[in-house]
């Protein structure tokens, strides 16, 4: 039985020094233009939401659903999310696409996040994804009207879709 743990040992050790060795000598392909593997992409997306499920607070949106909230979502996201998370006018960010791993396209394939965990990510952002903390830049209550708006796009007013095709920066 000894012998069993010791080679289970042994295995994991020689894994780790083939994966650091891989590494080291510059074979594992880093561009941002490369397409990240189907196993590179299931662990990283697992990792995320694994992470904001444990790290995100379980905290409720203070804000209402309210279709000034989804104006002020709308406007918000069109001025500081859409250039990598898609338009509404152009739902495949070619800006987004290029990062690694790609910025989900949100007008193609909303976000299936809690609100919870949405404000979490927004607010911290996520490591070696492109995905600043916009906690530094914008106040709570506008981060949670972006998830206000994140979490109702199968079912925007008029006014909100017109506002999402209004060019961006500008103001009612």
């Amino acid at each position: 039985m000894r012998n069993f743990f010791l080679g289970i040992l042994v295995t994991l050790v020689v894994v780790a020094f083939g994966g650091w060795l891989y590494s080291r000598l510059g074979y594992a392909d880093l561009r941002a233009i490369a397409r990240p593997s189907w196993l590179e992409s299931q662990l990283g997306t697992t990792a995320l939401h694994a992470s904001a499920a444990r790290h995100a607070p379980e905290q409720k949106n203070p804000l209402q659903m309210t279709e000034a909230n989804l104006l002020d979502g709308a406007r918000l996201y069109r001025d500081k999310c859409a250039d990598c998370h898609g338009r509404a006018d152009n739902p495949t960010s070619d800006y987004g696409a290029a990062f690694y791993p790609p910025a989900p396209q949100f007008m193609k394939a909303h976000s299936r996040l809690p609100e919870n965990q949405n404000f979490y990510i927004i607010k911290y952002g996520v490591r070696r994804a492109g995905m600043p903390a916009w906690g530094n830049i914008m106040a709570d209550s506008e981060i949670w009207q972006v998830v206000v708006f994140l979490g109702q796009l199968d079912n925007l007013p008029p006014a909100v879709e017109q506002e999402l095709h209004r060019p961006a920066g500008s103001t009612p």
